[in-house]
């Protein structure tokens, strides 16, 4: 055969014409792929560097047909098949290379690049070893070997390798940017900082190094730094897409509206980027400014857009598609990105413990309920192993006052519902026998009324806005607590991973996450004898239960809000059921569920009070579930409003609980403007808070143990009009005469549990004195 063919195509390729020439080269291979080895490579390797892994693979898969014994052909077919995500076939072509040729080094390393991509520490560190004894100058190789040492967990030797590779080549990005994730993780962003500083002094005009920086000081908690350094960076970078994605990501948090501004200038300046897309969405998803309703439909357009170009989601971008999904009742995407085992497995492991909250309503079987709750150790173990490697300074023990400290932990304690419930234990503290502390790291600029009455009610209120975990913990056990009781979870701006560190010797979750948060050093989930599982092993912690109710409902939160008089039922000539819960709540089966009792009570209503409510996407996904069940359109009512949805109740006569993940302070409202509840009653935590809240109030009987059961009391109710009518105006009288609304004996209550608690750990010797 003649090599006269490739001539033209060679022609084009001197002559700076890439695309062409491999057009030409690839048509003469179609009408016949017989052709030397030579061109073979030549092409194949051409195509591997401008990222055409498909096409290289291809290529060179026919080209072995040829030539089963050329070096470089299963080479590249390694290459492409690693940049491809096929690792296994990556590494059998890498291996046949290395047998035609054992002195070639090239596949070899690429092979160990395969295992460094697979996190193999171990292999990894084999293939290294041997290459850097063979070329121990090159910096590629050193930092190569730290990237295994990384993998196999051995940090030090890590250091070292990365160390040496930005010696012998100062200007290697790569090497400093590994040299600082490793340092991060060993001793925290903070200490990554200088390192930052030292590659930007040698390589100041390296974007990829400025970004770095103003993550760690991200990560470090120094959000308002970050600000300021992004800012001078304007000056040289201010057409780069990386600077405006960074600031809006940096400075959301509390300023939304310009964080916004810059997110969509990064989309502009790069339209094609999926990560910039992706953060946008997520930002717009919870802006509360302007039209909300507006700004979450255009997150969902977003989001979709950027999912057709790409589904391969890292478990970050995982958690935001899913958020967004599941907040419009868009199932049919959720669902097609992984099951709930593969899902909660990615974020637990990534740790993204926030992802898992929402993760709670899309358990269905006891084995899901029992893979929730390792999922959750997962991310707890890694938090252990992080604090482990950078602990904090244990202060002497103070010298005891007759008085036990306490401490809550929460960024929420000022206008939210986590604040108004532990209200009453700030307005009931008894002062001669505790002293209490509060942390929080709320990212607002002025603290509101709420938060300044808490402030005027405790010993001392620590509100730290640009700190990190290890730094929080230092300062809450320099507060030398008897116990810390954190109340957020990992709700946004809290601080889950500070509890890791063990600040005060005793530690407790309570209220702001119906799940066990996954930490070993937590000791105790504070609940009641309705809110416990049965099965206690589906808790991490020891429950440390109150008397009666594990919540109280303080003035300040339910305060004397006019009901009208009457059922909404006769004002209406329907009955509507409604809902004002979170649609994180929601799956397909619940909101079929509500429909099928919607269809079987004649001219009935379903009234939806949320923002979400004026997104043309949640509405049209609501509508076409209910219209499954026979229930049209025209009977839906949705509400959009946030806030300010109190007033709605009065246009509601059955609320009908969410579940698996039931209501919480929904349930508490819906019942205080006289609407009772159907609530699902299931086995795990999440599964039970409408069931105390319910059982406290004197009404066991509104709790079905089935969805059969469910639906039947769900339509007794409704066909139960005097009843409906007593409990308007009864039900707020026998929430204030239940536990639920006895906050003084609730404060007792919970005080003397936590006495309870830390004398036994005196006694036991788990809370040093000082001599």
């Amino acid at each position: 055969m003649s090599i006269d063919r490739f001539a033209p195509a060679e022609a084009a390729l001197k002559a700076g014409k890439q695309e062409e020439g491999l057009r030409l080269v690839e048509a003469e291979l179609e009408k016949d792929p017989k052709a030397p080895a030579g061109v073979y490579r030549n092409f194949t390797a051409m195509l591997a560097r401008r990222q055409s892994y498909e096409a290289a693979e291809r290529w060179t898969t026919k080209g072995l047909e040829f030539h089963p014994k050329d070096y470089e052909l299963w080479n590249i077919l390694g290459v492409a098949q690693r940049r491809l995500k096929k690792y296994e076939s990556a590494i059998k072509a890498l291996r046949q290379a290395e047998k035609i040729n054992p002195k070639n080094t090239s596949a070899i390393s690429n092979r160990g690049n395969v295992y460094n991509d697979l996190k193999d520490g171990r292999a990894s560190v084999e293939v290294f070893t041997k290459l850097v004894r063979l070329q121990p100058n090159s910096a590629e190789l050193q930092r190569s070997l730290g990237r295994g040492y990384w993998f196999s967990g051995d940090l030090d030797k890590a250091l070292m390798r990365f160390n040496l590779s930005v010696k012998l080549k100062p200007d290697y990005i790569d090497g400093w940017l590994d040299l600082a994730a490793v340092t991060a993780e060993q001793k925290g962003y903070p200490a990554t900082i200088p390192i930052l500083d030292q590659a930007i002094a040698i390589f100041p005009d390296a974007a990829r190094l400025h970004e770095g920086r103003v993550t760690a000081l991200r990560r470090s908690g120094r959000l308002r730094e970050a600000e300021a350094y992004l800012t001078e960076l304007r000056s040289k970078f201010d057409n780069e897409p990386w600077l405006h994605h960074q600031l809006g990501g940096v400075i959301s948090d509390y300023d939304r509206q310009r964080g916004n501004a810059h997110m969509q200038r990064a989309i502009d300046l790069a339209p094609d980027n999926f990560e910039y897309r992706l953060a946008f969405a997520e930002s717009l998803a919870r802006s509360r400014y302007g039209d909300e309703s507006e700004h979450l439909q255009r997150a969902y357009d977003l989001l979709k857009d950027a999912l057709s170009s790409n589904s391969d989601l890292n478990p970050s971008a995982l958690k935001v598609a899913l958020e967004i999904l599941i907040r419009v009742a868009d199932y049919d995407s959720a669902d097609a990105l992984g099951s709930f085992s593969e899902v909660g497995r990615k974020w637990a492991e990534a740790g993204r413990h926030t992802a898992l909250l929402a993760h709670l309503a899309r358990v269905r079987t006891p084995e899901d309920r029992h893979e929730l709750v390792e999922m959750h150790r997962i991310w707890g173990r890694e938090v252990t192993k992080t604090v482990t490697r950078n602990p904090i300074v244990r202060p002497q023990p103070r010298t005891p006052n007759g008085k036990i400290r306490v401490g809550f932990m929460s960024s929420d304690l000022r206008n939210h519902p986590v604040a108004y419930f532990a209200m009453p234990l700030f307005e009931h503290l008894d002062r001669s026998r505790f002293e209490v502390f509060c942390y929080s790291y709320y990212q607002g600029d002025n603290a509101d009324p709420t938060q300044q009455i808490i402030t005027q009610s405790v010993d001392g209120f620590r509100w730290e806005k640009d700190i990190n975990d290890h730094d929080a913990a230092q300062m809450i056990a320099n507060d030398q607590l008897d116990m810390l009781i954190e109340l957020g979870g990992s709700t946004h701006m809290n601080k889950l991973g500070v509890m890791g560190f063990k600040p005060a010797p005793l530690s407790a979750s309570w209220l702001g996450y119906p799940h066990s948060a996954g930490l070993q050093e937590i000791d105790y989930l504070i609940l009641d004898p309705h809110v416990a599982p049965p099965d206690r092993s589906l808790l991490v912690e020891e429950a440390l239960l109150m008397p009666h109710s594990w919540i109280a409902m303080g003035e300040k939160a339910f305060p004397e809000r006019p009901i009208t008089e009457g059922v909404p039922e006769d004002r209406n000539g329907f009955l509507t059921f409604g809902t004002a819960n979170n649609p994180y709540k929601y799956s397909r089966d619940m909101v079929r569920t509500w429909a099928k009792v919607t269809a079987s009570v004649e001219n009935s209503r379903f009234m939806f009070v949320r923002p979400e409510g004026g997104t043309a996407a949640f509405r049209k996904n609501i509508a076409a579930i209910f219209a499954s069940e026979g229930v049209s359109e025209d009977r839906l009512r949705f509400e959009d409003i946030r806030g300010a949805h109190m007033p709605f109740y009065n246009d509601i006569d059955i609320s009908l609980d969410t579940f698996p993940q039931t209501g919480g302070t929904t349930t508490c409202e819906a019942l205080w403007m006289g609407v009772p509840v159907i609530t699902l009653v299931g086995e795990a935590m999440f599964e039970r808070l409408s069931y105390s809240i319910l059982m406290n109030a004197g009404l066991g009987d509104l709790c079905a143990t089935s969805i059969e059961d469910y639906q039947r009391r769900a339509r007794e109710l409704a066909a139960d009009k005097a009843r409906r009518i007593r409990l308007r105006t009864e039900l707020r009288p026998m929430l204030k005469a239940s536990a639920l609304g006895q906050t003084q004996q609730f404060a007792r209550d919970f005080y003397a549990m936590i006495e309870g608690a830390v004398t036994r750990a005196r006694a036991e010797g788990k809370i040093p004195v000082a001599a």
